[in-house]
């Protein structure tokens, strides 16, 4: 049994002074210019000057402690963000302090790419090679994305809410590079995860749809976007479109502007009315499951590698990742010519959104 819980999270401003901190933070080493965070950091006043991300991490973290004690479970629960105040070193530091040797790391990402759960394993490996002797060894749980309890979460989600009838529905998440998705399982625990909820709600029709894109607009990433979704079931007659994020576990600017905002207004311009569900959040059945791949006798995935070659099911599947060299294309399935096989581009190009 670990000493310990390690609570990990991506972090948001807490108000407007801290968005370019924060964007400097995120970006830093990539060498974005500062032009183009100040257009990001507009994304954050058009949802209040802050990201609620921070308040409800705490609050699934204190959620957890009160789950885990009803358990008899008492290890302490300890926060660390990658981004953001409590950051890894620090919450680290705390624990070794307080004599942690051992601890059992719970990562807020459900599906497994480079840009996503590998990143923040590589961010609590560098943090403990800062601390040194004594920083805390990091046990991670297993993948939860197929969880029946986050399944569950994420249809009580939807059963919050009334939704027309005839509605289209739509599942998204973060896009990331084809190049990137090849050589991950992102996908497959995307697709994997949107099966088992459609399944519990009974639901007939489902598509896939991706957000957030950045980058050089010339390379390759997952699609559809959200908005070409909207303007081809706009232009096949569509009038109501439901959208499940299952990308992200609670509410920040890749929720609350670019579907509340930006995909609103585009399908709003497109003449269809867009429905949004909660993220799980603090959802009890959500906590519950992560009181269960944490507690005392879970199995731990141990040292998540940042180079995933496959991913475990809990049906006991293992589905290995597609590949660079794969004929495989995410992006556009049966296109002779997709982007992602292309030569990339040059490095000298100029990059798009951030």
């Amino acid at each position: 049994m670990t000493d310990a819980i390690l609570f990990v999270s991506f972090g948001g401003p807490d108000g407007p002074e801290d968005i370019m901190p924060f964007l400097e933070i995120v970006t830093r080493g990539r060498g974005i210019p500062r032009e183009r965070l100040a257009g990001v950091a507009e994304h954050y006043r058009h949802i209040g000057g802050r990201s609620p991300i921070n308040e409800i991490t705490r609050r699934q973290a204190e959620a957890l402690r009160g789950v885990l004690a009803k358990k008899g479970d008492l290890r302490p629960v300890h926060l660390g963000q990658r981004n953001w105040h409590p950051f890894l070193e620090e919450t680290l530091a705390k624990m070794r302090d307080e004599g942690v040797r051992r601890a059992t790391g719970f990562i807020t990402a459900p599906y497994r790419s480079e840009a996503s759960l590998e990143r923040y394993v590589s961010a609590v490996e560098a943090a403990r090679a800062k601390l040194g002797a004594g920083a805390p060894e990091i046990e991670f749980v297993g993948p939860w994305f197929d969880h029946p309890s986050f399944i569950d979460a994420i249809a009580a989600r939807v059963r919050e809410k009334e939704f027309p009838a005839g509605a289209e529905w739509v599942f998204t998440a973060h896009s990331i590079p084809c190049a990137m998705a090849k050589e991950s399982i992102y996908v497959g625990e995307l697709r994997e995860t949107a099966s088992l909820v459609a399944a519990k709600l009974g639901l007939k029709s489902w598509r896939l749809a991706y957000t957030s894109r950045s980058g050089d607009p010339r390379s390759a990433w997952l699609e559809p976007d959200i908005s070409k979704v909207i303007a081809a079931d706009a232009a096949r007659g569509v009038r109501d479109m439901v959208l499940i994020p299952i990308g992200f576990v609670a509410d920040h600017v890749e929720v609350l502007y670019d579907l509340d905002v930006e995909a609103k207004a585009a399908a709003g311009a497109a003449g269809v009315r867009l429905h949004r569900c909660e993220t799980v959040g603090d959802h009890p059945s959500f906590i519950e499951m992560i009181a269960d791949v944490v507690g005392a006798r879970a199995p731990s995935g141990g040292a998540l590698s940042v180079s995933s070659a496959s991913t475990r099911f809990r049906d006991g599947r293992t589905e290995a990742k597609a590949g660079e060299k794969s004929p495989v294309c995410y992006c556009f399935p049966g296109e002779a010519d997709p982007p992602c096989r292309r030569p990339a581009p040059s490095r000298g190009a100029v990059s798009g959104n951030s």
